[in-house]
């Protein structure tokens, strides 16, 4: 059952609060502030789905408020309706101008403010369906590049911080043209599918982001994940794939489909650029490749980055049956 719409309610006079989460608790989660400063740090709380805001109150006006959510990265596309006793075009201009998407004036009316609230819903709920089918890969379900390159960018100033590790596993199926020209596009797509459903029986926390880079190639991001710790799970990644049993007569690594990985890491510090770790990890993948398939080949490097990771073999191939890492 999907959760009911949050919305955020500012209003420093309470019985306008009171009237307002009347009008609304039926069909939505509420939540509160008295004043702009308040506004601003439950929003960033509880990033709401749209936010009720009061034009008139006493220190930060709504007008300030607007324009800090605005300038918020995590609630910018947030809708604000201000709420006001104003009657003035003048001042509900401005309000528009600062990014609100409505203007309600009080006394409230519960019947207008229920289909107001309900339209404005529905278009971020739509906006939100279609801002994620743009960075959700048709095929796997999984997130796609573009999704990828934000992660990617958010994920190291994020990490940069505080130091922390930060791993990119780089993911390609072993032999797939040959395995496409084999069984055709439609099991090749299948193939595909089968190793993304893998892929994310692996890749397990909440923080870790699974994607389709391209093609055959997927890509990982562990966040918070030591150079031992990614390794650990490029091996599962390879455990699962290797329990599907996929048949591959055209694979020079063994009988079923198997996979080859590059694995980076390398700790965040400010200043270091996001693609370095998806460059490495792709230096290391195409090690493997030369390698022989089916293996990891994993590394971490530091602020000189940049230069091509040597690469440690992190798992020996076994025998030709295509079993192992």
């Amino acid at each position: 059952m999907n959760p009911r719409p949050l919305i955020l309610v500012v209003d420093d006079e309470p019985i306008n609060a009171e009237i307002i989460g009347a009008a609304l608790d039926e069909h939505y989660e509420l939540c509160f502030a008295a004043c702009g400063e308040e506004a601003v740090q439950v929003a960033r709380g509880r990033l709401p789905d749209l936010i009720l805001l009061d034009v008139l109150m006493p220190g930060m006006d709504g007008y300030e408020v607007c324009r800090r959510l605005k300038e918020d990265r995590l609630l910018a596309d947030t809708p604000v309706i201000f709420t006001t006793s104003l009657d003035d075009q003048m001042a509900e201009e401005r309000g528009l101008a600062l990014g609100a998407i409505d203007y309600v004036t009080k006394p409230i009316q519960p019947v207008t403010l229920r289909a107001r609230v309900r339209n404005h819903i529905e278009l971020k709920q739509l906006r939100d369906h279609l801002a994620e089918l743009a960075v959700t890969d048709a095929l796997t379900g999984l997130s796609n590049r573009r999704r990828l390159e934000q992660a990617l960018d958010s994920e190291t100033a994020r990490l940069a911080r505080n130091g922390d590790w930060f791993s990119v596993i780089m993911v390609d199926i072993d032999f797939f043209k040959p395995f496409n020209d084999l069984y055709g596009h439609p099991a090749g797509d299948r193939c595909i599918a089968m190793v993304a459903a893998a892929l994310n029986r692996a890749v397990r926390r909440a923080s870790d982001l699974v994607a389709r880079y391209g093609g055959e190639e997927f890509a990982c991001l562990l966040p918070g994940t030591t150079p031992d710790a990614a390794v650990t799970v490029g091996r599962e990644i390879q455990a699962q794939v290797r329990q599907l049993e996929i048949p591959h007569a055209r694979s020079a690594a063994g009988p079923w489909v198997t996979l080859s990985l590059g694995v980076a890491s390398a700790r965040c510090l400010p200043g270091m650029a996001a693609d370095l770790w998806v460059r490495n990890a792709d230096r290391l993948l195409y090690l493997a490749k030369a390698r022989g398939r089916n293996r990891i080949m994993a590394d971490s490097f530091g602020v000189e980055a940049g230069k091509p990771a040597a690469g440690q073999e992190a798992e020996a191939r076994e025998p030709v049956a295509g079993l192992g890492g």
